[in-house]
């Protein structure tokens, strides 16, 4: 059997290099970890800071500081609960939001451009195998991840 944890790396640090350079739209800045934020809280309707974090597995001391990163940048917004001050939900600017669509813009272009050099045959079981491979990890639960 082939080492699927080496293949797994190889993706792994493709995709991301791929999300990297799609992340240089006019000089903007974004890191890695800023795009993967702004792709979650896009994603989710006002979601806390810690639901997030637990997204990204990041720990909420290092996600408060990226946060107060894209805040500065303009990106981001940090409403209080108003039901309980100590927690806080996040959301896009209108330059946020249209960061978070250029990257996704770009990332698409660049993953259509990939799954072009394949057949239809092999674009389709590429897909249905992430399908499966996702569903699997995500009935893992951390638990077991984590041991």
């Amino acid at each position: 059997m082939e080492d699927v944890r080496s293949l797994f790396h190889v993706l792994n640090r493709r995709y991301n290099r791929l999300e990297k350079d799609c992340c240089r739209i006019e000089g903007a800045g974004i890191s890695l970890v800023h795009n993967h934020i702004l792709y979650e809280i896009d994603k989710h309707n006002a979601p806390s800071m810690q639901q997030i974090a637990d997204l990204l597995g990041i720990d909420i001391t290092t996600f408060s500081r990226q946060i107060q990163t894209l805040i500065k940048m303009g990106l981001v917004i940090k409403s209080a609960n108003p039901s309980d001050k100590r927690f806080y939900f996040l959301s896009l600017t209108e330059k946020g939001k249209r960061t978070a669509d250029e990257i996704n813009a770009l990332v698409i272009s660049n993953l259509e451009d990939i799954f072009s050099q394949m057949n239809e045959f092999e674009r389709d079981t590429v897909i249905h195998s992430l399908k499966i491979l996702t569903r699997s990890m995500g009935q893992l639960g951390s638990s077991k991840v984590f041991r």
